[in-house]
């Protein structure tokens, strides 16, 4: 037993000679870091150790068994950090729900953004900004508490008016009398505006009509000339605006003259005060995230037809390699990015990545990607949540899905989506930006969508939070019932008994 004791303990300090010159060969290590030399190992030298001998065998054991204690601390510490260095070799499993990368890639996907979304920029046009509070906490402003201001005092106004609504024409002229006339600003209005007939032949309206500043959409480009906006209509008079602006968007009031107005908080009433004090600085402002799209599609014969570098209201996406035979637009949405089945009669078969990992494939009518802003629109009547302005999110709802299971989510702002057709799918799809721009998807187009730097700053009459509840309660009747009846008090005396 002595023997064999001698045997192992040898065994030990031989390897823990060896860990020596291991670890002074290791680059990541200090010279001179070393356990120390192996130390002789003595042994009774006897079948049965005696008591001298049990009593130095017990401190041999002792001494090995703290030695062994060491070593594989310094083994595992050690083989920790050679996998922190270690370099990527190959390509990692996905980690997705279908372990299935985005066609094409060939590389492991690694996250290059946060998950809350880019930082929006918080300049709106030629001179507004968000007011700067100087007590914010590291520099994130509260939603709650932001506020417009001017860096100049504006001069130039964009005025949108709903097409085709002659019950518009006399607030139209109104607004514009008192902005000229008592503003001396600059009012620039879309040309078709003033070709309708109540306008034109307004012998009146002559003299204000020729200050007029005008342009064509999809032919001019003012985004660099407008101060703020002013909206007369409803809700379509906002995405309408937004979609002309695919940068930076200045500051929009937007007056309720439409049939529902969710994001036009404004009475008509009292125009001029509400006007005098966003001109002063004096309002709160919400600031509603855009989607930025990117859509690419195969040439297929077809030439991309661009006025003054717009084309369709969207901007020649960058890094368009035209060699390959793809044309890349880019847009920004306010409201919805919507995926459907067209004139077809059969499912739509589409494709959803997310940052690069396939996580479903949409079976049914559609699927719609939306904003918060937008959350009130298609996506509440296809059973979606209803989502503040100030949340950064994007939503993601099918449209008549062929499936028990599948409800709508709600994905960080700071996430990437890419929108395929299934190598599967029967027929293609129509993507429409806004309830606009539709156009057909085809195998080998792609639609990839991320939160824009560019939000649409929107004024509103109190503040973001009290605007947003009120525009649910009086346009959408939020959780509007019959209030239950309390018990009478002969009725409570009678079950008390």
């Amino acid at each position: 037993m002595g023997g064999g004791a001698d045997v192992v303990l040898r065994g030990v300090a031989g390897g823990r000679g060896a860990l020596a010159c291991d670890r002074a060969g290791d680059p990541d290590l200090e010279e001179g870091a070393l356990l120390g030399p192996a130390r002789p190992v003595q042994s009774s030298g006897l079948g049965l150790p005696g008591t001298s001998a049990a009593a130095s065998w017990l401190a041999e054991f002792s001494s090995a068994s703290a030695f062994l204690a060491e070593v594989l601390v310094y083994q595992l510490w050690k083989w920790n950090r050679r996998r922190r260095i270690r370099p990527v070799r190959g390509r990692a499993k996905s980690r997705s729900l279908s372990a299935s990368p985005a066609l094409g890639s060939t590389k492991e996907s690694r996250r290059t953004r946060s998950l809350h979304g880019p930082c929006p920029v918080t300049t709106f046009g030629p001179k507004a900004c968000v007011l700067q509070n100087p007590q914010t906490i590291m520099h994130i402003q509260d939603p709650a508490s932001q506020r417009l201001t001017w860096n100049k005092s504006p001069k130039s106004v964009l005025v949108i008016k709903k097409i085709r609504d002659a019950s518009l024409l006399q607030p139209f002229k109104e607004l514009c009398v008192y902005l000229m006339e008592e503003n001396n600003m600059i009012v620039y209005v879309e040309k078709k505006v003033l070709e309708d007939p109540a306008i034109a032949c307004d012998d009146n309206f002559g003299p204000v009509k020729k200050k007029f500043c005008t342009f064509r959409e999809d032919y001019d480009d003012i985004s660099n000339q407008i101060d703020f906006i002013i909206c007369l209509g409803g809700d379509g008079t906002l995405l309408y605006a937004s979609s002309l602006f695919q940068g930076s968007v200045p500051p929009v009031m937007a007056f309720h003259l439409g049939s529902l107005g969710f994001l036009t908080p404004f009475n008509f009433e009292n125009f001029q005060s509400q006007v005098t004090q966003v001109i002063e600085g004096n309002a709160a402002i919400v600031l509603r995230s855009r989607l930025k799209v990117r859509v690419v599609k195969e040439l297929r014969g077809k030439k991309m037809t661009v006025h003054n570098g717009l084309s369709e209201n969207g901007l020649p996406a960058p890094g368009l390699d035209t060699e390959l035979g793809k044309q890349a637009m880019q847009y920004q949405v306010l409201n919805e990015v919507v995926i459907d089945r067209g004139p077809s009669s059969y499912l739509s078969n589409v494709d959803v990545y997310l940052d690069g990992h396939l996580i479903t494939t949409v079976q049914g009518d559609g699927v719609i990607v939306s904003t918060p802003t937008g959350s009130t629109a298609y996506a509440a009547a296809a059973g979606a949540s209803m989502i503040h302005p100030n949340v950064p999110a994007i939503m993601l709802t099918p449209i008549c899905p062929h499936s028990l299971s599948f409800r709508p989510i709600v994905v960080p702002a700071g996430v990437e989506l890419k929108i395929m057709l299934s190598p599967e799918a029967r027929n293609t799809a129509w993507v429409s930006l806004d309830g606009r721009k539709r156009q057909e998807i085809r195998h080998g187009d792609s639609i990839t969508i991320t939160t824009s730097r560019y939000p649409l700053p929107s004024i509103c009459v109190r503040d973001p939070v009290s605007d947003w509840f009120e525009s649910l309660a009086q346009c959408l009747h939020w959780n509007v019932r019959k209030k239950q009846a309390h018990f009478a008090e002969d009725e409570e005396d009678g079950e008390d008994s």
